[in-house]
């Protein structure tokens, strides 16, 4: 073990690794209940997507661990759940085996643009104001959601959207949202779970208070895993043409989410190489595409790189062993699905709330003074939440960034890979 993740190297030792490897999982594994509870309004099953999350989240992260040797956990993504469901099925009609094969296309792009390490001129291209703003537009949308699933933001005829109402829905919400929140700040381990439930056992009465049977649905402790979502995508329709500004939004989304996780963790603990850049930067973005690959054929939305990681590395994790741990612990929950549907919506709420905060840090580097960056990235920022989707603010980011460039005088801003994408963005918006 010593010699294989080269822990004297690293200055690490296999007590350290393990820690970390705990600290990192108790920081993530909240996806095993939002990522289902996020996918089952494409009406897949449940069970099935529980299984399916933590397997995607186990085998990616032991590759990461094993192939890549970096502290990275990796799971289903934030943003990327949203988009699938949000997008893709709900808003596009695209039926969820076909969205599952547009994942597993992307993924598969996305490791030969690895391999061929054709990704650097792709990431060379995108304009990094657009990329912070995506990333804190995302993080919006996130929060959207957990409003609307907790019943405090709905529908209004007059005003499109408005306040729910002060009632019990809403006010349980904000309770859950306060506790959660000291959570974070006082930074304990596993802040998000930990609310996720107590907001959980609060619900409990809640239920009772307003006459309901029920907020909380109690099956039972253990139950076997469901294979039922494996091998359901639809390879062949997934490629239709329609589609490929769908499977494009997934590999851009993916690729820079983790290439912005592999910077900041790179950076956080010094895991660089002597050029300065991310280590095994080739080997993790491979692992990042096996992970969305997978995805598809498990049975859901794209897999990528967890910044919580960091939660880890601040324990000192610093080689792969990190991930292994990590991957291994999701393991169990294969088995205590009951446990994980009891959840219900509200108490998930708080944490796609938080998560959007967790994502609005890039808008700091947002250049605002400087009018034609702003503009196409306010743009890109504003138009994901408000068009409850993440391909409109991408499609609308890139085009008004070239407009913008090319109308102000500044050609040599725009690189000839972004018109290429913007070829693609154009055709998104006829089919």
């Amino acid at each position: 073990m010593e010699k294989f993740f080269k822990l004297q190297e690293n200055q690490s030792t296999v007590r350290t690794e393990v820690v970390a490897g705990i600290t990192t999982f108790l920081a993530a594994m909240y996806i095993i209940i939002v990522n289902p509870a996020i996918l089952s309004a494409t009406n897949m099953p449940m069970n099935g997507l529980i299984t399916a999350t933590i397997l995607v989240s186990a085998f990616s992260s032991i590759a990461m661990g094993l192939y890549a040797n970096n502290p990275i956990l990796l799971a289903p993504g934030m943003g990327l759940n949203a988009f699938f469901t949000y997008s893709v099925v709900l808003g596009n009609n695209v039926p969820w085996e076909t969205a599952l094969g547009t994942v597993f296309w992307s993924g598969i792009v996305f490791l030969l643009l690895s391999f061929l390490n054709v990704r650097t001129l792709i990431v060379q291209a995108i304009p990094k104001q657009l990329r912070y703003a995506i990333a804190a537009g995302i993080g919006i949308f996130i929060s959207l959601i957990g409003f609307k699933n907790a019943q405090f933001i709905v529908h209004q005829p007059a005003t499109l959207v408005g306040f729910g109402g002060l009632n019990w829905s809403t006010g349980l919400f904000m309770v859950g949202l306060m506790i959660t929140s000291i959570l974070v700040i006082k930074r304990f381990r596993g802040a998000l779970i930990i609310g996720i439930i107590l907001t959980t056992l609060l619900a409990v009465p809640f239920g009772r208070l307003i006459g309901s049977e029920s907020l909380v649905f109690w099956k039972g402790i253990f139950r076997s895993p469901d294979f039922s979502l494996i091998g359901r995508l639809d390879l062949a329709g997934s490629l239709k043409f329609a589609l490929w500004p769908t499977i494009f939004s997934f590999l851009f989304v993916d690729m820079f989410d983790s290439l912005s996780t592999f910077i900041g963790v790179a950076e956080a603990a010094n895991l660089t190489d002597k050029n300065g850049e991310p280590r095994h930067i080739k080997e993790s973005l491979i692992v990042d595409g096996l992970s969305t690959t997978i995805s598809g054929l498990f049975g859901s939305s794209s897999g990528t790189s967890y910044i919580e990681s960091a939660a880890g590395i601040e324990e000192g994790g610093r080689t792969g062993l990190t991930a292994v741990v990590s991957g291994l612990l999701f393991l169990p929950f294969l088995f205590l699905s009951p446990l994980i549907e009891a959840v219900p919506n509200i108490a998930t709420a708080p944490a796609l709330v938080l998560v959007g905060v967790f994502m609005m840090k890039p808008v700091l580097k947002i250049n605002w003074a400087q009018y034609d960056d702003a503009i196409p990235a306010f743009l890109a920022l504003l138009l994901i939440p408000l068009t409850y989707s993440i391909t409109q603010g991408i499609v609308w980011g890139f085009l008004s960034w070239t407009l913008i460039k090319l109308l102000s005088g500044k050609s040599s801003e725009i690189k000839p890979t972004l018109l290429v994408i913007d070829l693609f963005a154009i055709l998104s918006l006829f089919i």
